[in-house]
């Protein structure tokens, strides 16, 4: 039976359980949002849950100013067992890793061609001490550039099951019921399906405007177009994400560090060490975020999405047994 082939990246992501790529057709489309409410949900799942993140946009990273980590205290640190990864929270469950720590200045533009994207992925990939995680979610830019294609080349070993790794990456497509950002869809579902990259679902974004007084949804800017395309293409539908204006202002008021409580921790200690009772519960971006209406969609989801791999998982785990007792 196929084992996975060793490789750095396979090693270090030996310790994760679940990797979930979050791809766009087209830029504007709440991607870099929406990545980030899926790993908030992962961790609303279970309060033993940790999640990782990567921010795979080398040339326009957002994942530190959406969590609130767009500070210079927010630096990557070295350890004798690879990069620490920058903690949006005390007890350590929600960790990110971004460009954006590595530069100087956080208004300083990346000019770099693919071999240096590559190498800088092979990095975040292979080189991050995360410790175990439950999911890792990796935040792409939008289209199909070299970034995606350095990523799913370095996680190639990874993509065909195992008996002792059944989960393979997966990913979810975000896009806006409009026509432009469907058939720049098409392309992505298209990619995705060249390189065997499953694909667990797509989420329609922007489907109508929460209003902020009485919370009716109302269909401002068109809705449905998202749900068509996955059933004309076979692909799950997660659900529709309505304009969330709490939800903006909340990501606005983080960006400029105004959700109290709220820090880097990049290295006061290990991802096995044991939080403090003081450290319990204490994420104020999570408790935040589960006030607003759009964490309720997400919840719903993230459900969806998560039953989809456990049933991908399962029925990986059903083949290979039966292949084993044919052969």
């Amino acid at each position: 039976m196929a084992e996975v082939i060793d490789t750095p990246v396979s090693r270090r992501l030996s310790n994760v359980n679940n990797i979930i790529i979050v791809l766009s057709g087209k830029g504007g489309v709440g991607k870099s949002s929406s990545a980030v409410q899926l790993a908030l949900s992962l961790l609303n799942m279970s309060s033993t849950n940790r999640v990782g993140m990567i921010d795979l946009d080398i040339t326009g990273p957002s994942l530190p100013r959406m969590v609130g980590l767009d500070t210079p205290e927010a630096t990557v640190h070295q350890s004798s067992s690879g990069w620490v990864p920058v903690y949006v929270d005390q007890a350590q469950r929600l960790g990110v890793m971004s460009i954006g720590f590595l530069l100087k200045d956080r208004g300083d533009s990346v000019i770099w061609r693919g071999p240096k994207k590559d190498g800088m992925i092979r990095q975040f990939l292979s080189e991050v001490r995360w410790g175990n995680l439950d999911y890792l979610v990796i935040d792409t830019p939008p289209g199909t550039s070299d970034e995606h294609i350095s990523l799913l080349t370095h996680l190639h070993p990874l993509l065909t099951p195992t008996a002792s790794r059944p989960t393979t990456p997966s990913s979810i497509l975000i896009s806006t019921p409009q026509t432009t950002a469907l058939n720049d869809t098409l392309k992505s579902l298209s990619f995705t399906r060249k390189l065997s990259l499953p694909v667990m679902g797509l989420v329609e974004n922007m489907a109508g405007y929460v209003c902020p007084c009485c919370g009716e949804i109302s269909d401002t800017f068109g809705m449905g177009g998202g749900e068509s395309l996955a059933q004309q293409e076979n692909v799950g539908f997660l659900g529709r994400v309505p304009i969330d204006t709490v939800l903006v202002k909340l990501l606005d008021a983080v960006s400029k560090g105004d959700v109290l409580g709220q820090g880097a921790v990049s290295k006061r200690r290990s991802p096995e060490d044991e939080e403090t009772e003081d450290e319990k519960g204490h994420f104020p971006l999570l408790d935040r975020y589960l006030e607003t209406t759009s964490s309720k969609v997400w919840r719903d989801i993230t459900d969806k999405l998560i039953q989809r791999i456990e049933e991908r998982k399962e029925g990986i785990r059903r083949k290979l047994e039966a292949q084993d007792t044919s052969a």
